[in-house]
């Protein structure tokens, strides 16, 4: 597939099938996130890989809406930023995200990012929740979590009818 039409299949999976997440593909997941460029080269991200139900099912209740799909998801992964590192951890966290979910479709995956910065459970924060859960010190930042998963449930292809082209503006 050429980059363009993997932009154009990519949409967010809600329901997946049970079927496993391969480890050739998880791999291929987690490198394209390692490959991801950072601010600086500096790289402060780390991918939390989740595999074990509990959980799943833990971090499908990290915030008030939109983490549900979590569950039915044969693994995720959380990305975690080390500001001690880089104060780029959103901007670092958020390429890592794309580039794993545009790796899931290629590969022929479902995917969806849940959004975990800003939100909340409950009035606490998500990303508070989610350090909690998987044990990592204050200084990590969590923007998403990838659900990931095989589905027989991905929405059809954006065409290139799909794309507006009035939000374009050239400055001369």
């Amino acid at each position: 597939m050429e980059l363009l039409d993997v932009m154009l299949k990519r949409r967010s999976t809600r329901k997946f099938n049970g079927e496993p997440v391969t480890k050739d593909e998880l791999d291929k997941i987690l490198t394209s996130a390692l490959l991801a460029p950072t601010s600086m080269n500096r790289k402060p991200c780390n991918f939390m890989v989740v595999e074990r139900r509990e959980t799943l099912d833990e971090l499908s209740k990290s915030k008030d809406h939109g983490a549900d799909l979590i569950r039915g998801a044969d693994k995720a992964i959380v990305v975690v930023a080390d500001t001690l590192i880089a104060d780029t951890w959103i901007e670092d966290s958020s390429i890592a995200l794309t580039h794993m979910h545009l790796m899931a479709t290629e590969l022929g995956l479902g995917s969806c990012w849940v959004q975990i910065h800003l939100r909340s459970r409950e009035g606490r924060d998500a990303e508070e929740v989610v350090r909690d859960i998987i044990k990592i010190d204050d200084h990590y930042r969590v923007v998403g979590i990838l659900a990931l998963g095989h589905s027989d449930d991905i929405p059809k292809a954006h065409s290139m009818d799909d794309v507006d082209k009035s939000k374009v503006h050239f400055l001369v």
